[in-house]
């Protein structure tokens, strides 16, 4: 029996079954996140840059008329906007860490326009929004031609793409050095003042309004009609004068009420320590109190302390269902510190109708925080924190 062999026939190469696959490298999420950005920053930028020419040309066109300004300025709006979506972008396809700016005051229609006109960040979003077209005309073909042709070095040119988009959305969309954020900080908690000033006016007025002042114009009438009876009938003129005693003795308690609602005397003598103590006197519950400062601070800061504690043992009183409380103030550095605790049944909260807004807004005003820890069950611990100013510090009144 014969065996037949077969020769072999010679190959210039493997087989297409034996041929590796090409080889393409594996490319990181974040690599595909960067060229995702790359990608769509054509777009992008057409967008951005048709919006911001035409809000130039129809705002600075018009601004000869009555129009032209407050077009110009909804305009400038609309970039903060665009500018708030690229911030967006970035944070999400590019990992930047980068703080929104501070919002525009809320003011009537002149505020409005002039806070516009003149805002920083509105005309750095105007600025990104003009550079940005040719650049996102580069970066959209070196991506797309890196896709297909230079795939080995893409994630290295990305990279360095995304770098430079890094460096110019925190160079013109992030928000301004720390002098400027302080400045739109100040300008809105000026309102928050205002506010809350009118609001305490409004109160006091209509407290001597229903109070006192309704109170003396019955002691008037009484009176009046008291001195008609005196000759008539003695006794029910007598009477009448009673009753007016009276309620001169009730208009009195109401208007020390009113005063002490304005400035307590107890505070303007004797300090911090023992206007606390008063209001604690007072609460529904029993309070401690613990004061531990060795000087006075300013009458400002001092005065907002004691409002504060105050509404905070109001609350205590009313919502809290505690059977004890405490009071703690001390200085720490340049900011005095108050903290209420109470042992109720928690689940209080800034927004939870109980005054707390209104309180965290006046301390924010003065540059101060207000920070609420009560969870459901309780205990509630409520941190207030304010700038300490020394009292000798103050001008002369």
């Amino acid at each position: 029996m014969t065996e037949r062999i077969t020769p072999a026939v010679p190959s210039d190469g493997p087989s297409d079954g034996d041929r590796p696959p090409a080889v393409r490298l594996a490319l990181d999420p974040r690599t595909w996140r960067e060229i995702s950005h790359l990608l769509v920053n054509l777009p992008a930028s057409i967008v951005g840059f048709v919006y911001v020419v035409t809000m130039l040309a129809t705002g600075a066109g018009l601004a000869v008329t009555v129009v032209g300004l407050p077009l110009l300025a909804a305009g400038l709006r609309g970039s903060r906007l665009l500018g708030k979506l690229e911030r967006a972008r970035a944070r999400r396809l590019l990992g930047l860490r980068i703080d929104e700016p501070s919002p525009l005051p809320r003011t009537g229609f002149f505020g409005w326009l002039w806070s516009s006109l003149k805002d920083p960040v509105g005309w750095r979003a105007v600025l990104y929004g003009l550079i940005r077209l040719p650049w996102g005309i580069v970066t959209f073909t070196v991506t797309l031609v890196s896709l297909f042709v230079l795939w080995p070095v893409l994630p290295f040119i990305a990279r360095g793409l995304t770098n430079v988009d890094r460096a110019m959305v925190r160079g013109l969309l992030s928000p301004s050095d720390e002098l400027e954020r302080r400045i739109a900080e100040l300008e809105s908690d000026r309102g928050v003042v205002v506010d809350t000033a009118a609001a305490d006016l409004r109160r006091i007025e209509r407290d001597l309004h229903d109070g006192a002042q309704a109170r003396l114009v019955n002691l008037a009438m009484g009176l009046g009609l008291a001195k008609e009876k005196l000759l008539e009938d003695p006794d029910a003129a007598a009477s009448m004068v009673d009753e007016a005693h009276g309620e001169v003795k009730l208009a009195l308690q109401e208007l020390r009420d009113l005063a002490r609602g304005i400035h307590p005397a107890v505070l303007t003598d004797r300090g911090l320590d023992a206007a606390l103590s008063a209001i604690a006197s007072r609460c529904t519950v029993p309070v401690k109190v613990t004061a531990a400062l060795d000087t006075r601070p300013a009458a400002a800061i001092e005065g907002i302390a004691y409002f504060t504690v105050s509404e905070l043992l109001q609350n205590v009183s009313k919502h809290s269902g505690a059977r004890s409380a405490s009071v703690d103030v001390w200085r720490t550095g340049d900011r005095l510190l108050i903290q209420v605790r109470d042992d109720g049944r928690g689940g209080a909260g800034v927004d939870g109708g109980t005054g707390m807004a209104g309180l965290a807004d006046r301390l924010g005003a003065v540059d101060g925080l207000f920070v609420v820890d009560s969870p459901v069950g309780g205990p509630t611990v409520i941190t207030a924190e304010l700038p300490w100013r020394d009292r000798q510090n103050e001008p002369a009144r």
